[in-house]
């Protein structure tokens, strides 16, 4: 799932151009925080560029690769949250295999006490 992100994401990046701003301009640097891998960053990066340049002729481009990393860090947000579930479900998990072995445990004890009740209920009748 990772490397499909990346893959989308690589191509949205792939028009990435210096602008005319003498030296990297905000959307290369956006881009180049996006290829770093530093999404939070991107996005404040794009959105500052879609901020002073909203009529840009590179906006749209701006815009789409300001959702490709915003959709990458609504999935890895996910994903940690779905690890931490995971994690949680784990621990009752183990919890809970601690709790039926204790119960088969009894389980046993309480049949092996009916089977010598058992026995002393032959016994008994015997001697009638």
């Amino acid at each position: 799932m990772k490397r499909v992100w990346l893959v989308a994401l690589a191509a949205v990046l792939a028009g990435c151009v210096a602008g005319p701003f003498g030296g990297p301009s905000m959307l290369a640097k956006a881009d180049r925080l996006a290829a770093q891998g530093d999404y939070r960053s991107a996005m404040e990066a794009y959105d500052a560029f879609l901020a002073q340049y909203a009529d840009d002729s590179r906006a749209p481009r701006a815009r789409m690769s300001r959702d490709a990393v915003a959709s990458v860090i609504t999935t890895r947000d996910e994903i940690t949250r779905l690890q931490l579930e995971l994690l949680r479900v784990r621990e009752e998990l183990s919890k809970r295999e601690g709790d039926l072995a204790r119960v088969r445990q009894e389980a046993e004890r309480l049949r092996a006490d009916l089977e010598r009740l058992k026995q002393i209920d032959l016994q008994l009748e015997r001697r009638k």
